[in-house]
């Protein structure tokens, strides 16, 4: 039995994350990308506008300001996934040291009137600040009128800063629109992103959802086919015991008839349930190609199947049907795959199954990719796919076959006889 080594490290780090976890790292850098932005936006263009003694002493803040805006904007993250409490002191606090900076900026301003590139500095610091202040904390609210409450009272505190500082009232209206618009659309932003993020974790759990029915109506339809066949079965095996024994009490020989027909419909029973069982725990290569490619295409993956399983040994198509039931429960639970492809081929006296997607994702089995198999015990992923390849000498191959494509290659020696060859 082999597992292709890039099973492994398919995709690395990157690779061996889900699509929720993928939405969420590239939300997470986003905001930790934006701090990185405010330090470069805000604090370096001081010091082409004041003194670098002074410039060195504002960016200081605005570094300050921009580390705690990323570690709230983490917390905020963590809060709307449900992880912790909502951070609302830090919120607070990163209000008050927004506020603080702010009052800086405006008083750079006011001691400098007749400083074209001091009153730039103030103009940039208290624009900058306020902005990414902004968009960090509407990460921490939730519900349009917070949000809205966040904006509006950045716009009046701009206001209401600026004026009694001396700041004339066309230029503290122009400053507070701009912090509108900027401040605004960074509060849009994060407030997308949370709602984006969390839409791809309701879409997973959504399917998550869909093969937990799907598992959900197998066994009501095992149980149904149980219930038809013990259910009629022993409802005659009940009318025979009765009639056997009033015959019996009136000393008439039928009633040995009778028994042994109840004998006869209980051993019938019996062989009638084992059918259903192993109807049910041996899987149809036919049955789960049909079954592989509706379910795909309902999922809204193009799946193409190819070949025929017309012909070969019940225990060959079992072992394979399992390997394409649980490549297809994985493509769906855990790729991010557009077009699923199913072949099987016969060559060489074996029968070989490939079942690849575009989806790059590993299937579960110990191997460290990302996959669950569904079930338990030895039915699960590869060990469980191991275990009933091996049992007909079959092979197993998983990995990824480059950056976008993941495969499953199942190999399983035809009989002799099976196989046309003479012995």
């Amino acid at each position: 039995m082999r597992t292709s080594g890039s099973t492994r490290g398919s995709g690395g780090w990157w690779g061996r994350k889900t699509t929720p976890g993928k939405v969420e790292t590239y939300t997470r850098w986003s905001f930790h990308f934006f701090a990185l932005i405010e330090v470069a936006a805000v604090g370096l263009p001081l010091f082409a506008q004041v003194g670098a003694g002074v410039a060195g002493r504002l960016a200081v803040l605005v570094t300050v300001h921009a580390l705690l805006c990323s570690a709230t904007a983490s917390r905020a993250l963590d809060w709307t996934r449900s992880r912790r409490a909502q951070p609302v002191r830090l919120l607070w606090f990163l209000g008050a040291v927004t506020a603080l900076i702010a009052v800086v900026a405006v008083v750079l301003g006011e001691r400098s009137p007749d400083d074209n590139q001091a009153q730039a500095a103030a103009t940039t610091l208290l624009v900058g600040v306020l902005s990414f202040g902004t968009g960090t904390l509407t990460l921490g609210v939730r519900g349009r009128r917070q949000v809205l409450a966040v904006v509006a009272g950045v716009v009046g505190g701009t206001l209401v800063l600026q004026l009694p500082l001396g700041v004339a009232a066309p230029a503290a209206l122009v400053t507070a629109f701009i912090v509108l618009v900027a401040g605004g659309g960074l509060a849009f932003t994060a407030v997308f992103s949370v709602w984006l993020l969390d839409a791809v974790y309701e879409l997973d759990e959504a399917r998550e959802t869909r093969a937990r029915l799907a598992v959900a109506e197998e066994r009501l339809r095992f149980g149904r086919d149980l219930h038809d066949v013990m259910g009629r079965n022993l409802s005659v095996i009940a009318l025979k015991s009765e009639l056997a024994v009033q015959l019996a009490r009136r000393g008439r020989a039928e009633a040995v008839e009778q028994m042994i027909e109840v004998q006869r419909i209980a051993r019938e029973s019996q062989r009638e349930v084992r059918d259903v069982v192993r109807g049910y725990r041996e899987a149809a290569l036919d049955v789960e190609l049909a079954g592989a490619q509706g379910v795909l295409t309902a999922a809204g993956i193009e799946c193409e199947v190819t070949g025929e399983a017309a012909g070969l040994p019940a225990e060959v198509q079992s072992a394979l049907g399992w390997v394409v039931r649980e490549a297809t429960t994985n493509v769906l639970r855990h790729g991010n795959a557009g077009r699923c492809a199913v072949a099987v081929r016969v060559a060489e006296g074996s029968v070989v199954l490939t079942v690849e997607n575009d989806g790059a994702k590993a299937v579960d089995g110990g191997t460290g990719g990302s996959g669950g198999g569904t079930g338990s015990g030895g039915g699960a992923g590869l060990v469980g796919l191991r275990e009933r390849l091996t049992a007909v000498g079959g092979d197993l191959e998983a990995g990824a076959v480059d950056d976008d494509r993941f495969r499953v290659r199942a190999t399983v020696p035809l009989p002799a006889v099976a196989g046309g060859v003479a012995s």
